[in-house]
């Protein structure tokens, strides 16, 4: 399918950052942004790069109503010779489709949403930061805009992207997070729509999130929907605990994201000779476990932050320091090879870098 380029009118063009240590997460947009749609009578259709502007929608338009709409998150990096890559970005593509079948949404060619976000990202390449840290985010997204109210799956979807130059995550320091465990609320159930990258997931997950800052703590440990006792993934990350002798992580039993950073996490801590075991963790056991000293770490792994350390963990009133409670040594090696592949600095044995500009 062909890609056009409309013109970037001058008073279209927004002022650059030129503070990188200011960027913060998800506030600065790009110029420019993608835009395909789908009907029902014609499939994929008019294939777009314009002006970044917001959309006009019909308040009946069935996104707002019956909430199908999911999502995708990856970035784009700048390395130290001026070229900017991608990380995975095939499995984002695949997994935005697992999203779509799950939300009886159309599937969209893959390589079209790599092309497509290729295409968009070497317009805006002034937009993607250099400092060390920084990225440009990239937040491809389909909503159904069909104007009609009842039940259905929609006549008619955009696909778009949207760019936003970000700042390091840990502007402060990588330093380990507090978690709570929600023993109440529940965020999905295997049947469910865990697995899709959905809005509706993150918006059943505020209630418990705020409560626990309430509390002093930084995210929320969910645990699974039905029984309320096996550990499942921490707020928008995959949850990791590191043993003397393996590395446990919740199996993907349908209720919890196929997270691209957990893929990567499990290939390169097998490589370092960690045992990866995708086994059920009840709190109860990991709670006993973090007591007896056998948890030697813990951390989170998704897109925004990479790796996440995790100091403490907070249940039924009781917290429990992890380790020695800072970062570990598995935790900071696996932060500092990741971010050394997308980055550039080290060598991409995997395949998974794909330059783009």
């Amino acid at each position: 399918m062909e890609i056009k380029e409309l013109p970037l009118p001058e008073d279209k063009r927004k002022n650059r950052f030129t503070d990188e240590s200011k960027l913060g997460f998800g506030r600065i947009f790009t110029d420019r942004m993608l835009m395909i749609e789908w009907k029902a009578d014609q499939g994929w259709v008019d294939a777009r790069i314009q002006p970044y502007a917001p959309f006009v929608l019909d308040p009946s338009s069935l996104v707002f109503h019956y909430a199908q709409e999911i999502f995708e998150g990856l970035k784009a990096y700048r390395w130290a010779d001026g070229s900017i890559a991608l990380f995975r970005p095939e499995i984002n593509a695949h997994r935005f489709n697992l999203s779509a079948d799950r939300l009886c949404m159309p599937r969209l060619p893959e390589d079209l949403f790599i092309e497509g976000i290729s295409r968009l990202i070497r317009l805006e390449k002034e937009w993607v930061p250099g400092a060390e840290g920084t990225s440009l985010y990239i937040r491809p997204t389909m909503i159904a805009v069909e104007p009609v109210l009842g039940v259905k799956a929609s006549d008619h979807y955009y696909f778009y992207v949207i760019l936003s130059p970000v700042g390091a995550y840990y502007a402060a320091g990588f330093d380990p997070v507090k978690i709570l465990v929600e023993d109440y609320y529940v965020r999905s159930v295997p049947g469910g729509t865990g697995e899709a990258k959905t809005g509706g997931n993150y918006a059943a997950s505020l209630k418990a999130a705020q409560e626990a800052k309430k509390k002093g703590f930084d995210q929320v440990l969910w645990l699974d929907g039905i029984h309320k006792k096996y550990i499942e993934e921490v707020g928008s990350m995959n949850m990791f605990f590191v043993y003397d002798d393996h590395v446990a992580t919740a199996p993907l039993t349908g209720s919890i994201l196929k997270g691209v950073t957990r893929d990567s996490v499990m290939q390169l801590a097998g490589r370092l000779g960690f045992n990866i075991r995708e086994r059920q963790v009840t709190i109860d056991d990991l709670v006993a476990d973090i007591r007896a000293g056998k948890v030697k770490e813990a951390f989170g792994s998704g897109t925004a932050a990479v790796i996440t350390p995790v100091g403490l963990l907070g249940y039924k009133g009781e917290n429990l320091t992890v380790g020695d409670g800072g970062v570990g040594k598995l935790t900071q090696k696996l932060y500092d090879t990741l971010t050394g592949i997308q980055y550039g600095k080290l060598e991409d044995s995997y395949g998974w870098v794909r330059k783009i500009a």
